[in-house]
């Protein structure tokens, strides 16, 4: 595990790296970054921004999806894997803004969280992205990376992973670094090819550092 000098060795170098790394998700308020964030749930940013525009032309307010029929709206985000069960939770969560939050994604997580469709790492996407409220959403990139560096233990949970990180990290970097651990994990620590050779953080990394040996 890394001390707090590591650690800050970590953020700074991931600063760095990407100075002005951000959502990928194409969206220009709090709820078509709440849909956009559903669709993704096991698919790439890069697919479901192939598919949003036209939804987002399409359907522009709860109302409208919670009106369109669900074979419609699965037919326009078939591209999406898990598009059934997808749409099913967005006319759900779409009826819940109207019917409890006067068709306005609450600001608040615990609310959120309630949404159909809608974890933890959702909530905190939108909190963070949407509202500017600090947080950590740990995706697959987030857990990845956090586990090879040593911020985290290997076999901690995705919500271990999210408390460690809270704890560790300075709470005024938690957004930031959350959208660097992304770019790090999607374009330079990749699942099955991380570029270790050019690692930055190789000498602090365990995983690279083994991965290194081997070649």
């Amino acid at each position: 595990m890394l001390n707090k000098t590591q650690i800050r060795t970590v953020l700074d170098t991931l600063e760095e790296m990407y100075p002005d790394a951000e959502c990928e998700l194409t969206h220009d308020n709090a709820f078509e970054l709440l849909i956009a964030v559903v669709l993704s749930a096991q698919a790439t940013d890069a697919l479901v921004n192939k598919v949003t525009p036209d939804l987002f032309n399409k359907y522009k307010t709860p109302e409208d999806y919670h009106e369109v029929s669900l074979e419609q709206l699965q037919d326009d985000i078939r591209r999406i894997g898990l598009y059934r069960n997808k749409a099913k939770n967005i006319k759900k969560l779409s009826h819940d803004l109207i019917m409890k939050h006067n068709s306005q994604v609450p600001n608040d997580y615990e609310d959120l969280i309630n949404l159909a469709g809608v974890g933890r790492k959702t909530a905190n996407v939108v909190m963070s992205v949407a509202y500017g409220m600090p947080a950590i959403a740990v995706d697959t990139h987030v857990e990845r990376v956090s586990k090879r560096l040593g911020l985290c233990k290997w076999k901690d949970s995705v919500l271990e992973v999210e408390k460690t990180l809270m704890r560790k990290l300075p709470e005024d970097s938690w957004s930031d670094t959350h959208h660097r651990m992304i770019f790090f994990g999607r374009y330079h620590c990749k699942a099955k090819t991380p570029n270790c050779p050019a690692c930055p953080l190789l000498d602090l990394c365990r995983e690279g550092q083994k991965r290194i040996k081997k070649l």
